[in-house]
């Protein structure tokens, strides 16, 4: 007699959904049989790598019947020399995916609380719940993650608080001035985790420098990645930056060899391609401009974005996902966020954005999506 795979398998995982990407264009293109769509659902970076990039991957491919450098050696002396820490505060992840999975399974026991906004980063509750932890949901305020309200959350059994700016699928931050008060009252056990997956594209006066909280001594993480800025999401490469005795005790769980040799060239090669970020930012934001203003000329609602990417609402959100796939191009449905009538809608490149446009105004007609 069989088993069920479900008896055997531990228990806190079975209510966890499994994560759904962004369909790949392959699909809808084998699907529906509809050449040259354009996939805007899973905030790539719409551009290439660098020239410079590719020769040094191309370089390294005659060396991967080799294991990857373990400890990340040149990738976290270039990492600790930009932003001014010593290397030891510097660990690599497959993707700052594993690295939030890395600090949950670290730092999080059985039964303690874990501070989490909605919506926001689908994987941080399923990582809580995976590891045993209490997920505390904090819901946004006016689309914003609202730092008040989630230290009023934090309890003598909370272990860390995630804090997603600028926030996934919304595109909001919070400023300077609110992460000062908030880590100013949190206390001393709580770890305060900042993913900044889009940190370019929000970057400016108002915008918290989280590492140097960091440098003060507050005990916070700080996640990047190479995914978005650096366009290296095929090759899944993200950092955290945080105290020597964090990234200490992390290493000890972190898997052998977790960041492969080629995304580890890319992106030592790619960190100071300083002409690639300004094109990439300069482009997204435009992007930004040109599709908020057709949404607005479409009675779209959505919210202001500080990312390279726009939640708007419709009226029958899953019916216009449908339509624009049929139409070739592919946005995110957000009912995975708890957003039955929302999309997300990564910017492309000039012409991608062009097609979403003419395709939004086929599907809404002149009636718009007012609500």
């Amino acid at each position: 007699m069989s088993t069920a795979w479900e008896g055997l398998a531990n228990e806190p995982i079975l209510d966890i959904h499994p994560y759904e990407p962004g369909k790949p264009v392959e699909e809808l293109e084998r699907e529906l049989g509809i050449p040259g769509a354009v996939k805007l659902a899973s905030n790539e970076n719409p551009f290439p790598p660098p020239a410079g990039v590719l020769d040094a991957v191309r370089r390294a491919l005659a060396g991967v019947n080799r294991y990857p450098d373990g400890s990340g050696y040149y990738l976290r002396q270039a990492l600790a020399k930009k932003h001014a820490v010593s290397a030891d505060s510097i660990v690599l992840g497959n993707g700052s995916n594993e690295l939030i999975e890395l600090l949950a399974r670290t730092f999080v026991r059985r039964g303690e609380e874990v501070v989490l906004p909605h919506p926001s980063f689908v994987v941080y509750p399923s990582i809580v719940q995976a590891v045993g932890g209490t997920r505390v949901v904090v819901t946004l305020k006016d689309h914003r993650i609202d730092l008040a309200k989630m230290r009023r959350a934090v309890t003598a059994l909370t272990k860390i608080v995630f804090v997603a700016n600028p926030n996934n699928p919304t595109g909001t931050i919070v400023t300077a001035e609110e992460v000062d008060r908030f880590l100013h009252n949190v206390p001393e056990h709580v770890i305060v985790v900042f993913d900044e997956a889009y940190y370019d594209f929000a970057d400016g006066p108002d915008f918290p420098d989280t590492l140097a909280h960091l440098r003060q001594g507050k005990r916070v993480v700080v996640l990047r990645t190479f995914s978005k800025m650096a366009s290296l999401a095929g090759l899944r490469i993200g950092y955290a930056v945080a105290d020597p005795g964090c990234v200490a005790l992390v290493n000890r769980i972190r898997p052998p060899f977790n960041v492969n040799t080629l995304a580890q060239v890319a992106a030592l090669a790619a960190l100071d391609d300083e002409a690639h970020v300004r094109r990439t930012v300069e482009a997204v934001r435009e992007g930004v401009r040109m599709v908020s203003a057709a949404l607005d000329t479409l009675g779209v609602r959505h919210v202001p974005s500080r990312a390279n990417f726009i939640m708007a609402e419709f009226d029958d959100a899953p019916r216009t996902y449908e339509q624009l796939l049929k139409l070739g191009v592919i946005v995110r449905p957000l009912a995975s966020f708890g957003l039955e009538r929302a999309l997300r809608i990564t910017v492309g490149t000039p012409e991608e954005n062009a097609r979403l446009v003419g395709a939004l105004r086929a599907v809404l007609g002149g009636e718009g999506a007012r609500s």
